[in-house]
This record gives structure tokens, C-alpha cells and sequence, in this order.
């Protein structure tokens, strides 16, 4: 056949530590039909400061596929909640070949066609808390580029025709496909007038939805005469490859014909049972829709290249394995997004007769509703059975419904068909199913009621079960529960939602609580984060003493927020919040930052040329301080330079003054050693700790003492760098005389600057006109 090589690729994107579903990087991919071989090649390199980061640890990474919907993982081992399915991924680890870069490659043979997703991650991290911008990080970057190769042009049977086929000698294989639509139970391909130098020395292969494999349903045509291959309950509306292949090593040209045959169950006079109830017996509306594709009894097709197609008869279905039953539709009713009701018409009691299954169907949108999770609810009511032993059984099964005439299998499985089971009984009458990531097309439900016997389950006779049925689509499981955070992620125009946990929690839900921190240590951690606080209240008393009244100002608000901010950012259930919590951050970085500000300042003494410029402008540099960080809180809260720069600036500042008065007094500025010694060493000590302890030690998991003493060490550093209040020395001059407008204006100098006791010492006025 003719090839054609298709090529994809993605944008490489930064990994991250796993910790949760949240923290991977996903990646979406879509394989054409006919596709014989996918290759994917898997790119990785380093990057430290916007170069190759040579020096960066190899850390490895792992690498998800899966078809159909994206993978769900579970590198850290935790428990799933209870009635989860997890369905199944290959996962791949990458290891390093060069310094700072390496390639993979992940070859698939015949993949399925449609959506593929990739899901990368790095190992779990130790926790440590860094400060963004204190170092250059080391950045793990991940790309995949997917190759395909695809057949075109491969020949299509018609079914109930015949196509002839000759096999050269240099050929090994013939590929055929064919399209069958809904309603089909059985698929029969059979090899006709086969002629070679050894019999019929071929294989014959079926495989759905892509070319067949090595381990795909396969017959040896020599010793199986006829060539039949028969594949009960296909899977509908798809292409069923077929693949006639020589075996090696046999000479000469091989000649055979090929025909399908399709089971049309729904058809009264093609597959259906004598039998078979009307749907008005059943209290529903006819749920047969059109068969979709080339159905039985249409007129003939076209030509086909490959050969002169001839019409064959094709028998009645009669076995019990070729009925089907009709299938009652669901209402789709979408609140949210990845939020859908499924209501079922006339229910949601559905009533399950003893002779025949009730047959559901729920349809999940392309692409849509694959990130959420498909939930399944039975509740069967007790009263309905009459004291009859009644198991209601239900199985779910994707793209074809699970219709075997055996009504005492209780599997919801066969060869070709994988499926989930759900049971009832008068002893467990709830049962439920969640399908986190559920590949999307129909979803097919089918619920059979047998009664239990000495011999194992039997028919039911004459009791007909009442079960109440709830299908839904909802975000992440229980919405994440009370510790956990359900969040909506998307990868380019890919929506899904993953759960976030906190306080100790794990697990898809955040259900697992092997790590969970219990409420006495939440409890703990709370008040030490907040009560720490209380070790402002010293320098807010010192600050009153020495008249810095804004300073004390300041000081409050920064431990009334930090207080609140952090009884609002707990991660368990211990949590008080007074307003929304980007305010409360906001104001407790502004004001941590503004107490080192203030306090820079006033040991800048720059009062009264500066900071009091004038009465009427008031305090300048607290204004334009105030106004800075408000600023650089604005472009990132979390960045280094942005809240260190007017740190540093105000530090510029007093070291600026101090030189200044060291020059003019030709004295060391801060005069006395005493200072020095047990005021500005200790708080500049201790300051410095408290930074250190910030920016290296802070962990995850001593987050809560850490943080608890840099409250405690910032306010007492504050506490030992206020300078004490200022003396008034050297007399003063008159002020600056201004005029009024047509009245007198008195100026007392000694009052206005807040030096003496008006009420004793002797004033002195100046008017002017």
C-alpha cells in the first residue's frame, strides 16, 4: 500500500515535582485512522538562568500514554476512593544520556485512532519552601513530536459481498476494512476458494478500530476449513481491520476471496427473536435509530478495485448470544462545566423485569467530558422483591452493550469486551461506580436481576425489581472533600479537573490520610502562626513611648493582618477568614514590608528637614514607601527584587544620613558605644537570622515553627533598631514668616514644633500682616 508520514509536535513546557494531578504537564495528541505505526520522541533538556544547566542534577522523568482520555496516575502509591475504577496506562522513565539533554523514543504498532494524551512529571520534591528570585532554579523542559505513518487507500468490504483477491509472491499480507454500524451482534469474516501450493497457507486476523497485531483474534486457514472467524458483540459505529497474511516461506501466488457478514439484531427479520417484546410492552419509546453506514438490504455498493463483489446469502441470527434489546436514551442536562445530569426518560425508578435486561445509554461528548468523572448510583428498593433473593446486576460496558443470553453469567466481560459490574441486593441495596477520566462515545448500561439459588443464580420468576438510577458527570470525586481543592486545569484548548489536597491528605480524592495531619496539630500550627504576632505588641508599646506614633500605626496593622492572614491560609479545617483572602495576603505582605520601611526611616532620623518637609505635606517618604511596595506588591508578590529593592532603597537612605551626620560632627553616627552594642548589633543579629531562617530553613514541613519564630524574630529586631525619642538641642530659629490674606496670622514657634509646655513657659508671638 501507499504510505503517508504525518508530523506533530508540542511546545516544551517547564515539569514540576508531583504532588498532585495538578502539577503535571499534559499533553494532547490525535492519531489518524489507518495509521500503521506512531512514533513519539521524547525530548528533554536543562536550563539554569536562561542557559544550558550543565551543573543541574539528572532527575528522572516520567512519562504516561494513554488512548482515549488521559491517564490516571498514582506514583505516590495512595489509596483511590472507595467504588473507583482506575483504568489502565503505560508509563515510561526517562534517564539522562548527555549533561543536559536526552531522547527518548515510544513506538506504538497499529495504535488506536482519535485522542492520545501524554502526562510528564518529576519525582516528589523534599518540600522546601525558596524564595523566588534568591537563586537561579533548575528547569527540567519536556517536549514530544509525534511521527505517524498511515496507510491510504486500503480496501474497504462491503458486507454480504465477496471480494477475490490474488497474492503475489513477493506480497506477505492483504489489508481490508469494514464499518459496522450500531445494532450489530456478530461479525463473521470467512476466506472462500482458497488456492495455493500448500492448501491455504494464510492467517486471517481481525482486530477493531486499527490494523491487527500479533496477539489479535487470528485463524489458521489450513486447519480450519471453512476459514470462518466469528466476533460476538463488536464494537459499533467503528472499523474492523481485517488482515489476510501468508504464512512465511511458502512460494508461489495465493488466491482467495474475502466476505463479511454482519448480525443485524435489530432488524425483525434479520436477528431478532420471534420473541423479542414490543416496545410498547415496555412502557418506552421504539429506541432504534438508523444503522449508520452500508446496512443489511441496502442497495449494492460500488465496484471495488480489488475485485468483482458478488452477493452472498446471509443467514438468520437464532443464537441467544445475537439478540439485543432496545435501549432507552438519557436526557443530557449540563449545569457546569464537566457538571451533566443524565436523566433518564420515565425514571429514575427503572423497573428490571425477570425475562429480558433494561438497557441504558449515556453519551459523552468528544474530547469534552474525558477530564471529569463519570458517576454511577444503584439504589434498589427492598419493597419491590416480595421476599424474594433478588441480585439486580449491572454491567457498563463502552461502545456496545453487554447482551448475552446467558441469564446466569454475572461477568461483564469476554474476550474481546472489558466492562464494570454493579450488584444490588435486599442486604446491599446501594452500590456505586466512579470512572475518573472516562474515554468518551456511549456508555452502555445493562441491568439483569437473577435470584440466588443452592445452585448459583437463576432466572427470576414473576418479580420484577424497582431500582432508582443516578448517572452523572461531576468535576473530581465528591468535589475533593473537606480537605482537598477541585481545580480546573487546561492544557491549550484541553479542559480537566484534578484535586489539590492539603493538611497531610493524598489520593486521587484526598481521601488518603496516612499523612494526615490530625485536628490538634492543626489546631497548634494555627495559633502558633497566629499568637506569634503578639510579639509586636512590645514594639508598638516602645514605638508610643518614644512618640513614633505612625510607626506604632504601622505595627498594628501588620500584626492584625498577619494574625488574620494566617488563621485564613491554614490548610486543614482549622480556618477563620474575616474577609477574602487575597485582600488578607495583600495587606500582611504591605504591612511586613512598610514595618521595615518605617523603621529604616526613623533610625535615618531625618526629621524635621525630610520627613516632616512641612506641617500641611506631612510625612514624604512614609507616603512614597507606602506607594513603592503597594507597587512592586502589584507586579509579584512572591518576587525577591521586587520587595527587597525598596527595602534596600530605604536602607540607601539612613546610610546616606548617618554618613552625613558622621562627616558634619567629625564623630562616629551613632554616638554612643552603647548603642552599638546592645541595640544595633543584637537587632541587626537578629534580623539577619530571621532572614536566613526565611530564605534556607523554611520548609513544607516545619513551615509552622519556622514561620512562627521569623514573627517572633522581626518584631523583636524591630524592637531593638527603633531609635529612642528625639532631644531637643542647639536653639532654635525663628520660623519662616508667612502672610496672610488681609488678616493677622499668629505663629508660635516653641508650640508648633511640640518643645515645651505651652501652659509654663513664656510665649513668644509673631504677627504679621
Amino acid at each position: 500500500g501507499l504510505f503517508v508520514t504525518d508530523y506533530f509536535t508540542r511546545t516544551p513546557r517547564k515539569l514540576s515535582p508531583f504532588r498532585s494531578f495538578a502539577s503535571i504537564e499534559l499533553f494532547h495528541f490525535h492519531i489518524p485512522e489507518d495509521t500503521v505505526i506512531a512514533v513519539w520522541n521524547l525530548i528533554t533538556f536543562k536550563e539554569q538562568g536562561g542557559t544550558f544547566g550543565d551543573q543541574c542534577p539528572d532527575r528522572s522523568i516520567t512519562v504516561y500514554f494513554r488512548s482515549g482520555a488521559p491517564s490516571v496516575i498514582n506514583p505516590l502509591h495512595t489509596h483511590f476512593p472507595r467504588d473507583t475504577a482506575v483504568p489502565g496506562s503505560f508509563a515510561l522513565t526517562l534517564t539522562w544520556t548527555l549533561p543536559n539533554r536526552t531522547t527518548g523514543v515510544f513506538n506504538v504498532t497499529s495504535p488506536l485512532p482519535g485522542d492520545w494524551f501524554l502526562a510528564a512529571h518529576l519525582p516528589k520534591d523534599e518540600g522546601k519552601i525558596s524564595v523566588k528570585g534568591l537563586y537561579e532554579e533548575c528547569q527540567y523542559l519536556f517536549q514530544p513530536q509525534l511521527i505517524v505513518q498511515r496507510l491510504v487507500n486500503i480496501a474497504v468490504l462491503y458486507p454480504g459481498y465477496v471480494t477475490e483477491q490474488s497474492m503475489a509472491p513477493h506480497n506477505r499480507s492483504c489489508l481490508y476494512k469494514v464499518f459496522v454500524p450500531s445494532y450489530t451482534s456478530r461479525v463473521l469474516v470467512e476466506v472462500l476458494r482458497c488456492r495455493g501450493a500448500e492448501g491455504c497457507p494464510l492467517w486471517l486476523r481481525v482486530r477493531a478500530k486499527a490494523p491487527p497485531l500479533h496477539n489479535s483474534t487470528a485463524l489458521d486457514c489450513r486447519e480450519h476449513a471453512p476459514c470462518q472467524l466469528a466476533l460476538d458483540l463488536p464494537f459499533w459505529q467503528h472499523w474492523y481491520y481485517v488482515l489476510v497474511e501468508k504464512h512465511p516461506g511458502v512460494p508461489g501466488t495465493v488466491s482467495f476471496q474475502v466476505t463479511v457478514q454482519l448480525t443485524d439484531c435489530s432488524r425483525p427479520g434479520l436477528g431478532r427473536p420471534p420473541f423479542l417484546p414490543s416496545s410498547a410492552s415496555m412502557n418506552m419509546p421504539h429506541s432504534f435509530g438508523s444503522a449508520g453506514g452500508l446496512a443489511l438490504g441496502d442497495g449494492p455498493p460500488p465496484a471495488s478495485p480489488n475485485g468483482t463483489k458478488h452477493p452472498v446469502s446471509i443467514p438468520t441470527a437464532s443464537s441467544a448470544g445475537e439478540r439485543c434489546w432496545p435501549i432507552r436514551p438519557t436526557l443530557r442536562n449540563e449545569l457546569d462545566t464537566f457538571s451533566v445530569h443524565f436523566y433518564i426518560f420515565f425514571g429514575p425508578n427503572v423497573s428490571v423485569p425477570p425475562d429480558r435486561p433494561a438497557v441504558f445509554v449515556i453519551s459523552l461528548l468528544p474530547v469534552l467530558d474525558s477530564g471529569g468523572v463519570l458517576n454511577l448510583e444503584l439504589r434498589l428498593n427492598v419493597s419491590s422483591l416480595c421476599g424474594e433473593n433478588v441480585t439486580v446486576f449491572g454491567c457498563l460496558n463502552h461502545e456496545v452493550p453487554l447482551m448475552s443470553g446467558d441469564n446466569t453469567s454475572v461477568t461483564c466481560e469476554t474476550e474481546s469486551l472489558a466492562g464494570f459490574l454493579l450488584s444490588v441486593n435486599a442486604t446491599a441495596s446501594l452500590s456505586r461506580l466512579r470512572i475518573p477520566y472516562p474515554q468518551t462515545g456511549s456508555w452502555y448500561l445493562s441491568l439483569r436481576s437473577l435470584c440466588a439459588t443452592e445452585h448459583g443464580f437463576e432466572p427470576c420468576t414473576n418479580v420484577t425489581a424497582e431500582v432508582y438510577l443516578r448517572a452523572y458527570l461531576s468535576p473530581c470525586i465528591n468535589d475533593c472533600g473537606i480537605y482537598g481543592q477541585c481545580k480546573l486545569l487546561r492544557t491549550n484548548n484541553y479542559l480537566y479537573a484534578a484535586c489539590e489536597c492539603k493538611a497531610g491528605w493524598n489520593g486521587w480524592g484526598c481521601t488518603d490520610n496516612a499523612e494526615a495531619f490530625s485536628y490538634g496539630f492543626q489546631l497548634l500550627s494555627t495559633l502558633l502562626l497566629c499568637l506569634s504576632n503578639v510579639m509586636f505588641v512590645p514594639p508598638v508599646a516602645i514605638a508610643v513611648r518614644s512618640h513614633y506614633l505612625l510607626e506604632a500605626a504601622v505595627y498594628i496593622f501588620t500584626m492584625f493582618f498577619s494574625t488574620f492572614y494566617h488563621a485564613c491560609d491554614q490548610p486543614g479545617i482549622v480556618v477563620f477568614c474575616i474577609m477574602e483572602y487575597d485582600v488578607l495576603q495583600f495587606c500582611d505582605f504591605l504591612g511586613s514590608l512598610m514595618s521595615v520601611w518605617v523603621t529604616v526611616i526613623a533610625m535615618a532620623r531625618l526629621q524635621p528637614v525630610v520627613k516632616q518637609a512641612s506641617a500641611g505635606r506631612g510625612h514624604v517618604l512614609y507616603l512614597l514607601g507606602a506607594m513603592l511596595l503597594s507597587m512592586a506588591l502589584q507586579m509579584d508578590r512572591h518576587g525577591l527584587w521586587n520587595l527587597l529593592g525598596p527595602s534596600l532603597f530605604a536602607l540607601g537612605i539612613m546610610a546616606v544620613a548617618w554618613t552625613a551626620r558622621t562627616i558634619r560632627r567629625r564623630h562616629c553616627y551613632p554616638p554612643t558605644w552603647k548603642r552599638w552594642a546592645f541595640y544595633l548589633c543584637p537587632g541587626a543579629l537578629i534580623a539577619a537570622a530571621a532572614v536566613l531562617l526565611y530564605a534556607f530553613v523554611e520548609t513544607e514541613e516545619n513551615y509552622f515553627y519556622i514561620h512562627s519564630i521569623w514573627h517572633l524574630l522581626i518584631a523583636g529586631s524591630v524592637g531593638f533598631l527603633l531609635p529612642p525619642r528625639a532631644k531637643p538641642t542647639g536653639r532654635l530659629g525663628p520660623l519662616p514668616r508667612r502672610k496672610g490674606c488681609g488678616y493677622q496670622l499668629c505663629v508660635n514657634e516653641q508650640e508648633e514644633l511640640g518643645l515645651v509646655d505651652p501652659a509654663v513657659a513664656s510665649i513668644n508671638s509673631i504677627c504679621t500682616s
